[in-house]
């Protein structure tokens, strides 16, 4: 990005705040971030393969520090209530050029007509009862287990709401503007969440079309069993899915990534969880789920017999750069879903004790005996919170989170919020 771009790009989101609060009785808030996250790069995997065979021909993300000020602001404009989030962040990778950058997480203008609440702009909603996955959000489609949590980016939208006691109905209209050709999270689509409450359990309801993917239904609940067990469950089916693919699966080289966009058939994603906290703040969180969107064993198999093969092509006098890059390209299969495998099951244990939250979670894969751990500690103050932590990839050499590019990373996160 040019230094204007990105001097254009900072100015717009803080004039974005800016503006809700020169309005009358703006209320404006904020927070200040520095973080650093350091990365180890494995020394297994397509990319470790094709960077031994030729170095630099697979870039993998760099350990980096970064500082973030986001500042946001709310506002009554007659009618209507105004609201804006933005972002400015300077970027120091190692080894690299230190950028800035800057963009507008929200920003929406909101009122009520006729008994419903509506909102137009660039908005986060995020739906669903789930942690480490949520089949139903259909809106917002955030990144689960995030290494360390920032404010989410909404999207633009249209969206009318109706409330009472027990039921609320919500009606989205996500990326109006969007070309029908786009997909993934720029896809327009309509969305429709129904909520009632019937006693300790929470219902849900969700139906989605999509310019590219087309239909979709689901359905969600959460049981207050105990004042210690909470138990949850969604189960979404859709008629397409947006996903990768490869045009070649065999051992030949290809004179082009053979990694594609492409548009499955019918599946379903579900999952099922509970959380347990006993009364010294001690928390059990345990998760299952399945996604149809990831790819298939037979998929990952045909995936890992053609890493194996690749490098036999040094042999037959090929140049090391089509080999390298060849393998380079299978890294892409990463990227397919945000889940690697279609069966997952996920483990957290936490203690809130005063202002310290130790926790350690464990995402398992059974189809190979994956696992990736992530260990963290919080502290948190009236204005300053703390953050570190550990995330390693764990299992057999063969395990497909094993040949992922960074497989040991590192944080620490300091906040203060004003």
């Amino acid at each position: 990005m040019s230094t204007f771009l990105m001097r254009r790009s900072v100015l717009a989101a803080l004039g974005a705040c800016a503006l809700v609060g020169m309005a009358h009785g703006a209320e404006v808030s904020g927070q200040v971030r520095a973080a650093w996250v350091d990365r180890q790069v494995a020394d297994a995997g397509p990319l470790a393969q094709a960077n031994q065979i030729q170095p630099g021909s697979a870039s993998s993300e760099p350990s980096a520090g970064t500082a973030q000020a986001e500042l946001r602001a709310s506002a009554k404009a007659g009618p209507l209530t105004l609201h804006a989030v933005a972002t400015a962040q300077a970027r120091s990778p190692q080894g690299g050029t230190t950028t800035s950058d800057g963009w507008i997480n929200e920003a929406y203008a909101s009122g009520q007509a006729l008994g419903w609440q509506w909102s137009a702009g660039k908005k986060v909603v995020s739906w669903d009862v789930g942690y480490g996955f949520r089949p139903n959000d259909m809106v917002q489609q955030e990144v689960r287990r995030t290494l360390a949590s920032e404010a989410l980016t909404g999207k633009p939208l249209l969206m009318a709401e109706h409330f009472d006691a027990d039921t609320a109905w919500s009606l989205v209209w996500v990326n109006p503007l969007e070309a029908q050709s786009n997909t993934g999270a720029k896809e327009a689509a309509l969305a429709a969440r129904v909520y009632r409450r019937a006693g300790a359990v929470d219902w849900h309801g969700f139906a989605r079309h999509g310019e590219h993917t087309g239909a979709s239904l689901g359905v969600a609940a959460s049981w207050v069993a105990t004042d210690a067990l909470e138990l949850h469950a969604s189960l979404r089916s859709y008629q397409h899915a947006n996903s990768l693919a490869s045009s070649n699966t065999g051992t030949s080289l290809s004179p082009t990534n053979p990694w594609q966009a492409t548009r499955t058939g019918a599946g379903q994603q579900w999952l099922v969880g509970g959380t347990w906290t006993h009364e010294s703040q001690i928390g059990v969180m345990v998760e299952a789920w399945h996604d149809d969107t990831a790819l298939s064993d037979a998929q990952w198999n045909d995936w890992a017999a053609r890493n194996q093969a690749l490098p036999l092509w040094l042999t037959r006098r090929v140049p090391a750069s089509a080999v390298a890059g060849n393998l380079a390209w299978q890294g892409h299969a990463f990227g397919a879903s945000t889940n690697l495998r279609q069966d997952n099951v996920f483990v957290r244990l936490s203690w809130q004790h005063e202002r310290w939250q130790p926790a350690l979670d464990v995402l398992y894969h059974p189809a190979d005996q994956g696992c990736v751990t992530t260990a963290s500690l919080l502290w948190s103050g009236d204005h300053v919170k703390l953050e570190a932590g550990l995330r390693t990839h764990g299992g057999p050499d063969s395990a497909i989170v094993r040949q992922v590019p960074v497989q040991r990373q590192g944080y620490v996160v300091a906040t203060w919020a004003f």
